[in-house]
């Protein structure tokens, strides 16, 4: 952990609540498009974005710095979303999903969004763990040692889990499908 980081949190842990708002400002687009990855909805992960920091601060008093902060906040946002999950069932539109759209071709931007929805089907028949990684690995960027901190697996099983993650979908999707999902991911 970086010591920055880990001064901050000591400080918060002491009373300077005022101080979270850096940690806020470090991790809020990160875990936000983590939320957005696997809820498919603008307004649903900003409110779990926000009920996740919240649940960070309340809980800061408690967290051990052996602990990477990110995989530790990362976990509280994939509980988040679990949780919501077991309440409701929302419906995913995927103009909230994918919000990519160029106006200037609209053609293209119709392929693109029909090619998007057929990605989106076929990562939803993932696994949980399977779709958590990669939405870890390719859109969040995250090592393979980040994300074990997350799911609680070994950075080799990670490893495993993706590159089976990924094989499933090539087996799973058409060659033109996947090609498109490799290229616009930088697979």
């Amino acid at each position: 952990m970086p010591e920055e980081e880990l001064e901050i949190i000591r400080a918060i842990q002491k009373g300077d609540l005022e101080r979270f708002g850096e940690l806020y400002d470090a991790y809020i687009k990160k875990i936000y498009n983590f939320i957005f990855y696997k809820t498919h909805h603008r307004e649903v992960a900003e409110d779990l974005t926000s009920e996740t920091f919240r649940k960070a601060l309340a809980s800061l008093g408690s967290y051990e710095p052996r602990y990477r902060f990110s995989a530790w906040l990362y976990r509280i946002a994939r509980n988040t979303v679990i949780d919501y999950y077991r309440i409701q069932k929302p419906t995913a539109s995927i103009e909230d999903a994918w919000d990519i759209a160029d106006d200037r071709d609209f053609t293209r931007d119709i392929d693109v969004r029909m090619k998007l929805e057929k990605v989106e089907e076929y990562l939803s028949a993932l696994p949980a763990i399977k779709r958590d990684i990669i939405i870890m690995r390719v859109w969040q960027g995250m090592s393979y040692k980040e994300i074990a901190d997350v799911v609680d697996k070994s950075e080799d099983n990670c490893k495993k889990i993706f590159s089976r993650a990924i094989a499933d979908l090539k087996s799973a999707m058409p060659l033109s499908l996947f090609l498109f999902f490799c290229l616009t991911t930088r697979l």
